[in-house]
């Protein structure tokens, strides 16, 4: 498996002065800070609320960034960047696909077609999706755990099926005479990393996954402890339990002292980030999620329905505390040591989302960009 890694995330959003302009330096970032992966997200919108992607919280950004539900479609991004030449040759991934609003044969078309692309530097990130990119579109959103396994084992079988006819029995997704005669690039197919966190997701990615990739456990005791239920469930059906990749998506927010990062912590923007942290991440606060002491997090967040006075109200009620419990955050020194922390906890592939340019003083937010690439150099030490 390797030693420590790391990739960046962008997340494809539509910016001046070209659609590719953002995904284009954030690869540039990634390659010359040494990372090992790229990654953007598949949203039909965006997770920040609209209300409050303004010039007044978003400041020169909104120049930037005209509209922040202008998402961009991540397969055609990911075929643009392979096929320039780059300084670099990342490894190249969605983090994550949406199972449930794509159909599975089609995401297996989407990755393979990467593969070859790419020379097999293809990473296939699924989950569940979230509520706000299904229901708004009409997509059924009540069994999206069912529907998961399914896609990931209808893909295996397209993969597989070399060319063949194949037929499969599915309540979600059945193939009758299906045809793939995409090949592998040199015989391999792209490792499939699931975003899982609940007990049974935990078990389809140590039954079915290549890699583990959450994106909301906000402790690194609680990372380990699902680590173990993943290897466990691989464990079971005679799987290397030790083959699955242990990853996670986190935010970092870095500055030159703890004073900016704090002040970048308590941004409007940034803080809209905890709406998507469980309620019991909140409870453990001493405080209750405002959309409920049942919600679940980020896959039932509707941002898009949020007004701007709503969401002042909601990140007004944002600890401190939580806030730096769900990032990796401080001097880059300080970063290094959380991530080091995770890392003894059996993390092998972290995906950084670059939260420290969310200072809501500019000045401070463009300093935070040396710190940040420093961070970035030191995880290549891990």
């Amino acid at each position: 498996m390797g030693g420590f890694r790391f990739g960046l995330v962008d997340g494809l959003v539509n910016a001046r002065p070209s659609p590719a302009a953002l995904p284009r330096a954030n690869y540039l970032s990634a390659a010359v800070s040494g990372a090992d992966s790229f990654w953007v997200g598949d949203h039909l919108n965006s997770l920040v609320p609209r209300a409050v992607a303004t010039p007044q919280h978003l400041g020169i950004g909104a120049r930037l960034v005209p509209d922040v539900d202008a998402i961009l479609e991540p397969w055609t991004m990911l075929g643009h960047l392979a096929a320039r030449r780059r300084p670099r040759r990342l490894r190249l991934g969605v983090a994550v696909t949406d199972a449930v609003r794509r159909h599975p044969a089609i995401t297996a078309q989407a990755a393979a077609t990467l593969h070859l692309l790419s020379g097999g530097r293809t990473i296939l990130g699924v989950g569940v999706g979230e509520r706000e990119g299904t229901e708004p579109y009409g997509v059924d959103w009540t069994t999206p755990v069912s529907r998961l396994e399914e896609a990931i084992a209808t893909i295996r079988t397209l993969w597989d099926s070399g060319g063949r006819l194949v037929s499969r029995d599915s309540p979600y997704f059945p193939l009758r005479d299906a045809i793939f005669a995409l090949p592998g690039h040199r015989g391999t197919r792209p490792p499939i990393w699931v975003a899982a966190h609940g007990p049974r997701m935990l078990g389809i990615t140590g039954r079915h996954g290549d890699g583990w990739l959450p994106f909301v456990l906000v402790r690194p005791d609680d990372y380990g402890a699902a680590l173990d239920t993943v290897r466990s469930a691989a464990g079971d059906v005679g799987r290397d339990p030790q083959a699955i990749t242990p990853a996670a998506v986190r935010a970092v927010v870095t500055a030159r002292n703890r004073d900016d990062v704090d002040e970048a912590l308590d941004s409007v923007l940034m803080k809209t980030s905890a709406l998507s942290a469980p309620a019991a991440a909140w409870a453990r606060h001493g405080v209750t999620h405002p959309l409920g002491d049942d919600f679940a997090g980020v896959h039932d967040l509707v941002p898009q329905l949020l007004d701007e006075q709503t969401v002042l109200d909601y990140t007004a009620r944002v600890p401190a505390s939580l806030m730096r419990e769900i990032t990796f955050n401080g001097t880059p020194a300080e970063v290094l040591d959380q991530v080091a922390t995770w890392r003894d906890h059996g993390l092998r592939h972290l995906l950084v989302i670059n939260g420290s340019t969310l200072n809501p003083r500019l000045r401070k937010g463009v300093a935070a960009t040396g710190p940040f690439l420093s961070v970035l150099r030191g995880l290549r030490k891990l």
